[in-house]
């Protein structure tokens, strides 16, 4: 393979697109930081390097986990994959995944200096902590020996770490304190977050099936599974309407309401296709339209 066929094969494995939606915390997260008054931006700059380099670690592992476990197969609906394509082999992705398990180590502590420096040694201890739960969970999602994504827990893990704790610790390293009311709008990335790996995971639920991956579309069948993504959509929405209502300013904090169209049209779309194939650019939607509402959201919150 020619050098340039090998830089697109890692750039294919690194999957550029989903890394916009990985922001998406930190951004909600610092939206409400500058609405408190404490916007911190080299705390911001730390936070988007550490979960730019935790989502390509999870996008490699992955990759490499889809294809030891049978997920990425012919059967699959969505992109080829690097290593099931033998772009790049097994070996290679194993090590690039210990690159950037070290790379999203570093830039953590740096991170964590960052917020806390000498002062902070026991918060310092517990986000490391929270870190190190984070790069365990990007490997052991599909990579590990018993990857919990296929026993359908990956919903969980993506509400946690792109929700409450993206959102509520990009809040805390900059503001040094909690408002508890910030779980709601926290709550609503993790679940329009979650939505995004529910439209995926119901486009891949044949191929899902045969290799062994219970995901909740798995579990729950088709259209159980469409009705989940309803309730994600619609428990999201009310989370962000109940936290403007709670701190309620002025009218602008309802500018988040230009993402309803994107998350009804989202919503139908899944509900109404039933052809797998045919969801995958509702998977992209759906993440745009999870940027949409962080954006509105946060202005509303600043004007």
């Amino acid at each position: 393979m020619s050098n340039t066929g090998i830089v697109k094969a890692w750039i294919s494995a690194f999957r550029l697109r989903t890394l916009p939606l990985a922001l998406a915390s930190i951004g909600m997260g610092s939206f409400l930081a500058a609405a408190a008054g404490q916007f911190n931006l080299a705390v911001v700059i730390w936070c988007m390097v550490t979960t730019l380099l935790l989502q390509i670690l999870s996008n490699l592992a992955n990759d490499y986990g889809d294809t030891k476990h049978g997920a990425d197969s012919v059967h699959r609906q969505g992109p080829q994959r690097a290593v099931q394509a033998g772009l790049i082999t097994p070996d290679q992705m194993k090590r690039a995944m210990l690159l950037f398990t070290l790379l999203s180590l570093f830039s953590g502590l740096m991170l964590l200096w960052t917020a806390f420096g000498r002062e902070g040694f026991y918060l310092f201890l517990f986000f490391l902590g929270l870190g190190l739960a984070a790069i365990w969970a990007a490997i052991n999602y599909t990579a590990g020996a018993k990857p919990y994504g296929y026993a359908g827990l990956g919903d969980i893990a993506v509400f946690l770490f792109f929700g409450l704790v993206g959102v509520g610790g990009t809040y805390f390293l900059q503001t040094q304190s909690l408002n508890y009311r910030i779980l709601l709008p926290a709550a609503s990335l993790g679940f329009f977050s979650t939505a995004v790996l529910n439209v995926n995971n119901i486009r891949d639920i044949e191929s899902d099936r045969l290799a062994g991956k219970y995901s909740l579309p798995v579990r729950l069948g088709p259209v159980k599974a469409r009705i989940y993504h309803l309730m994600l959509l619609t428990f999201g929405f009310l989370a962000a309407l109940l936290y403007v209502l709670l701190t309620y300013n002025n009218s602008w904090q309802f500018l988040f309401l230009l993402a309803l169209p994107l998350l009804g049209f989202n919503g139908w779309q899944v509900w109404r296709i039933r052809q797998s194939k045919a969801l995958d650019p509702y998977l992209k939607q759906m993440a745009l339209t999870t940027l949409v509402f962080v954006v509105s959201f946060g202005i509303g919150l600043l004007l």
